[in-house]
């Protein structure tokens, strides 16, 4: 077995480990387990940091499970939240649970032996616990003393919105699965972010308090990114692991458009590439940073686990599209679908086709709704926040008409790879692509227009 506390801490993924689990797992074959919140039907890139800790733990001879919160689903965890969040019913979280289900099973082996994967839902052993029950057999484990003490608890109390007592009692019910896993599954160690060593920890005491027996925990680090902006979002929001919420060609570009400084981080944390495999993709990069080996090498790698080798080859041909000499030729190749992908975060209009036939170009890059979206980042200091975030708005592609006209006299905008020259010109006279697609280019700005048939 390779030391798996060993591989995290190379690859930047240890945050807090309990002492004497390192001994634990050279010792034997060891469970573990890590929980997964069923807030939507789809994980998110932030919860493959999870995965892949699962994924370490399987690969040096332990047996991982993946825990999907059915119960605590219903309560939802407090840490890291400024606020209670709205709570689910029981079929929308039984669909979230049966989604991210398939998800965990692209990743783990299942089907392996004695540390075959497993994954469980903490609503069937809660379904069936009476409220009485719980506060009688559980709750008198632990005092409101250490309960108040946890930082999960202590944020939420000192801030403005306060905690029901249905967020308060989420660590213990956490605490609980611990204890449940390690009475009937042998589970030693639970692991999770570093938000969560305060619930993992209170685990850890009712294993000890309820059962006189010994468990284990580490976390790992929250990641952000260099700019101390949010991992796993975009300008568009959160970056998914299914294709319907995120697609294939923009869950590869948010890889291959990774800071140079963020990349080496997301290397280690989720490729399977050896140490010495990482290092020389490092020492390439050094030498040719404009060829940025290491965000293709992880998003080739990344994209192609979390989907399939065909959506990361449809993925790479929509990527190159774009910067190919002849990328009206190689746009119109693609499907309407990926196209529609390649420029969903870039300026684009829709018009009619009487539009299209009656119009000057002029009077069509002037729409109204002819925008962009524009992200801006704000710094945040106070008592209890040290943050970047990303604000976006919508900003209209060109000024004015005469913003318009400096920019033809200036050979600034292209349709369909020629010069615009005239104001007065139609999109008639430009090559149309698929029957109602016309590609510009302001500078080195690309924009779509598309023509609906009423």
């Amino acid at each position: 077995m390779q030391n798996f506390i060993e591989e995290l801490r190379w690859r930047g993924m240890l945050q807090d480990v309990m002492p004497q689990t390192e001994e634990q797992l050279q010792k034997e074959m060891t469970s573990g387990y890590i929980g997964f919140d069923p807030t939507a039907d789809s994980l998110g890139v932030g919860n493959l940091v999870q995965i892949m800790t699962l994924l370490h733990f399987q690969r040096s001879g332990h047996k991982p499970i993946a825990l999907i919160g059915g119960a605590t689903g219903m309560v939802g965890d407090p840490s890291g939240k400024s606020k209670e969040r709205n709570l689910l019913s029981e079929e929308i979280l039984h669909h979230n649970l049966a989604s991210q289900k398939k998800q965990l099973e692209k990743f783990l082996n299942f089907d392996c032996g004695a540390n075959s994967a497993e994954i469980v839902n903490n609503y069937d052993w809660f379904k069936d616990f009476s409220f009485l029950d719980f506060i009688r057999d559980t709750g008198k484990h632990i005092s409101v003393n250490y309960m108040m003490a946890k930082d999960s608890v202590k944020n939420r109390l000192d801030g403005d919105n306060g905690m029901s007592f249905t967020e308060f009692t989420y660590q213990l019910i956490q605490g609980y699965d611990f204890f449940h896993l390690w009475k009937n599954k042998n589970v030693l160690l639970q692991m999770g972010g570093s938000d969560q060593w305060g619930n993992i920890t209170t685990g850890t005491e009712l294993v000890r308090r309820m059962g006189a027996g010994k468990a284990y925990a580490l976390t790992t680090p929250l990641i952000k990114k260099a700019d101390g902006t949010k991992f796993g979002k975009s300008e568009n929001g959160n970056i998914w692991l299914d294709k319907k919420r995120t697609s294939a060609y923009k869950f590869y570009q948010f890889w291959l458009n990774a800071s140079d400084e963020d990349i080496k981080n997301y290397i280690r944390i989720f490729s399977l590439k050896t140490k010495s495999e990482i290092e020389s993709l490092e020492i390439e990069q050094e030498q040719a940073k404009h060829l940025r080996p290491i965000q293709h090498s992880l998003a080739d790698e990344i994209t192609e686990r979390v989907h399939s080798k065909e959506d990361l080859e449809a993925a790479q041909k929509a990527s190159k599209a774009l910067f190919d000499k002849n990328f009206v030729e190689k746009l119109a190749e693609l499907s309407d679908e990926e196209l529609n992908d390649v420029f969903e975060d870039k300026p684009q209009t829709k018009i009619t086709q009487t539009q299209e036939n009656e119009l000057s170009l002029m009077e069509i890059l002037s729409l109204e709704d002819f925008c962009f979206v524009e992200k801006l980042t704000e710094n945040i200091e106070n008592e209890q926040v040290n943050e970047k975030i990303e604000t976006i708005s919508l900003k209209k592609l060109f000024a004015s008409k005469r913003d318009i006209k400096d920019l033809i006299k200036g050979n600034g905008i292209g349709i369909s790879n020629v010069k615009l020259t005239k104001p007065d010109a139609k999109l008639t006279d430009f090559q149309q692509i698929k029957g109602k697609y016309y590609i510009g280019k302001k500078g080195k700005e690309f924009f779509l227009i598309t023509v609906e048939n009423l």
